[in-house]
């Protein structure tokens, strides 16, 4: 592949990956869920496998600790998630998605069906999975990271 050619790809992954992430947050917005950021849907994936430390979410979003902070203290000021003594580790809390929360993440899945729909009825069925096949494929394992 030409450097041209491979700009142009980049260009094309970080456009659709933009599009798709605004599109999932106006979706979630549209839903009642106001006043959330894509940063905060990023936390609310790690937060909902069971839970975690403010240093966990901070390692998970790439922030620092103090970033990591505001915004848990955000996220549990607006009803979305709460803080509860940690079953481990009695010197750290857990923070958890509330109904609120786990609400917001159900609509955040039915905003992102819905965001990729529209590439279903352009490619058909057959392509849009060679698609998600071919991306697994190459997408690094692990944490949905924002790029600050």
């Amino acid at each position: 592949m030409q450097n041209p050619e491979a700009l142009a790809l980049s260009a094309a992954l970080l456009s659709a990956a933009g599009e798709l992430t605004q599109r999932i947050n106006d979706g979630v917005v549209a839903r009642g869920f106001e006043g959330l950021r894509p940063a905060h849907g990023f936390a609310f994936a790690r937060l909902s496998w069971g839970g975690a430390t403010v240093t966990e979410l901070a390692a998970h979003l790439g922030v620092t600790k103090q970033a990591a902070s505001q915004l848990v203290d955000e996220i549990v000021r607006k009803g979305y998630a709460e803080r509860r003594p940690h079953p481990e580790d009695a010197r750290a809390r857990l923070i958890v998605l509330t109904e609120r929360g786990w609400a917001c993440t159900r609509a955040a899945e039915e905003a992102a069906a819905e965001a990729v729909r529209p590439w279903a009825e352009l490619l058909g069925e057959a392509e849009i999975r060679l698609l998600q096949s071919q991306l697994l494929r190459i997408a690094p394992s692990g944490p949905i990271k924002p790029v600050w």
